[in-house]
């Protein structure tokens, strides 16, 4: 059973940065794809960014240029910088994992960006 655990969450003002990060252990095969999602109070869950085995990375609209994910495939860990924080990156964020098609998602970590 693959297990995602999140950290790197917390409080931040506008216009500051976090580093969050997403450890993944339980399996001997290799992670096809990581990624985050997030999900705001009363929203749905969205797409932030997703990094392949090959390093190619995906990002959602709102935020290009502002974050960056990378992956250290030694260590099944993946990160997810992001810099110049708004309000409406408030939310939840997720990490998830594919594995031999199969999903596999961490158990969220808070973000919160005050004015």
């Amino acid at each position: 059973q693959v297990q995602l655990v999140e950290s790197g969450g917390g409080l931040v003002q506008a216009g500051g940065s976090l580093r969050l990060s997403c450890a993944a252990s339980g399996t001997d095969f290799g992670i096809s794809v990581m990624g985050w999602h997030r999900q705001a109070p009363g929203k749905e869950r969205e797409f932030v960014a997703s990094i392949s085995n090959l390093r190619s990375t995906n990002y959602a609209d709102s935020v290009k240029g502002r974050f960056t994910i990378s992956r250290d495939a030694a260590k099944n860990t993946m990160y997810l910088q992001m810099n110049s924080l708004k309000a409406e990156d408030t939310a939840t964020y997720y990490c998830y994992a594919l594995v031999r098609r199969q999903m596999y998602w961490g158990q969220g970590t808070q973000v919160t960006v005050s004015l």
